[in-house]
């Protein structure tokens, strides 16, 4: 997450989440969208059935040279036209010239982030519903406890534990809820030319992208996604709701485990340097941390709305940019999350 500091990865680093996001998915899955497009013009007649299935198979196979690939990404602004060139050469003739036939680079990438994302997305589901089973184990143990409820910091009445975790649990129910129309709004088939017209594939255009969502697992989406980016906002703000959560778990757990107020006690914390005595609540800050990150980058996401024209470049480099980041923040807090909920030793006191 943090490049170049690396001392801090197990701290601001989620390898699966690295995993699903690298170099090496992002490969398969530019390659998956080949073959996929190769195969649906052949069912639709655009291209001969002996063409499709020798893309299909050097897809399959294929290894780039990345070196060529990062040259070239430097230089075009994006990795496709390159691995089109190395295809196309893999392939040979007569058929190479069928690979990527209609289709522009953002058709490619972008498609590829959604399959990308899909993987996250079963990530996330998995860890969020395992959080929920946590806390509720965390309230058959502790939900009958007292509690002083505070606010505006201050001591208010006597709640219970139980009280406080529902303020912790509703929000991250309705995450899960709300999951699968992310990966409706999210996981979709991006194919529609260089200008957003399909103008290569005349009446072809919808068996292709039907075809193609099925064979990649992908929703056909109603419009020409090339510029309408609300999706993406509208994953950004459910990536910043989600390490929102978290925060507000980890700030309470941090307020409550401090000297003089001693609510609650936690195991694991943090040492220091100068206070061998300190237990510090590290997870807990990590997770108002993740929080005010996700936030502050949720902002930059709103810029990439501008995409001028037809297509932009700025705009969706800024989404390059920002949306990884988030996603493994994201990740992230769901694994501190679950760490800091297992620490809990102590949580209030009994009735």
């Amino acid at each position: 997450m943090l490049a170049g500091l690396t001392f801090l990865g197990g701290l601001l680093g989620d390898n699966e989440i690295a995993d699903a996001l690298g170099t090496a998915a992002d490969v398969r899955a530019m390659l998956r969208f080949e073959a996929a497009l190769a195969r649906a013009q052949a069912t639709a007649g655009m291209v001969d059935e002996e063409a499709a299935e020798t893309i299909e198979s050097v897809c399959s196979g294929f290894v780039p040279d990345m070196e060529a690939l990062t040259s070239a990404a430097a230089r075009d602004g994006v990795v496709v036209p390159e691995l089109v060139r190395q295809l196309r050469q893999a392939v040979g003739e007569p058929h190479g010239r069928f690979i990527h036939f209609g289709a522009t680079s953002q058709d490619v990438i972008d498609t590829a982030t959604a399959l990308k994302v899909a993987c996250v997305l079963d990530v996330f589901n998995s860890r969020l519903l395992s959080i929920l089973s946590q806390l509720d184990v965390i309230e058959s143990r502790f939900g009958a406890n007292r509690l002083m409820a505070r606010t505006r910091m201050q001591a208010a009445v006597t709640i219970t534990v139980g009280d406080r975790l529902k303020a912790w649990k509703s929000p991250l129910q309705h995450l899960a809820v709300e999951l699968p129309r992310q990966r409706e709004r999210v996981l979709i088939l991006t194919l529609a030319g260089a200008a957003g017209t399909s103008e290569k594939f005349g009446d072809k255009i919808v068996a292709v992208r039907q075809s193609m969502a099925r064979d990649l697992g992908l929703f056909v989406p109603d419009y020409v996604p090339h510029t309408d980016r609300g999706r993406i906002a509208d994953f950004a703000g459910f990536l910043s709701r989600l390490t929102g959560a978290f925060g507000k778990i980890g700030q309470d757990l941090a307020l409550m485990v401090q000297n003089g107020i001693d609510e609650a006690e936690i195991s694991g914390g943090g040492g220091s340097s100068a206070m061998p005595h300190k237990q510090n609540p590290v997870r807990a800050e990590i997770l108002v941390a993740l929080a005010r990150y996700n936030a502050t980058l949720l902002a930059g996401v709103h810029q990439a709305l501008v995409h001028e024209q037809e297509r932009s470049g700025s705009a969706w480099t800024l989404e390059w940019l920002l949306m990884p980041q988030m996603i493994e923040a994201s990740g992230l807090s769901l694994l501190h999350g679950s760490a800091l909920l297992s620490s809990i030793e102590r949580f209030g006191d009994p009735a």
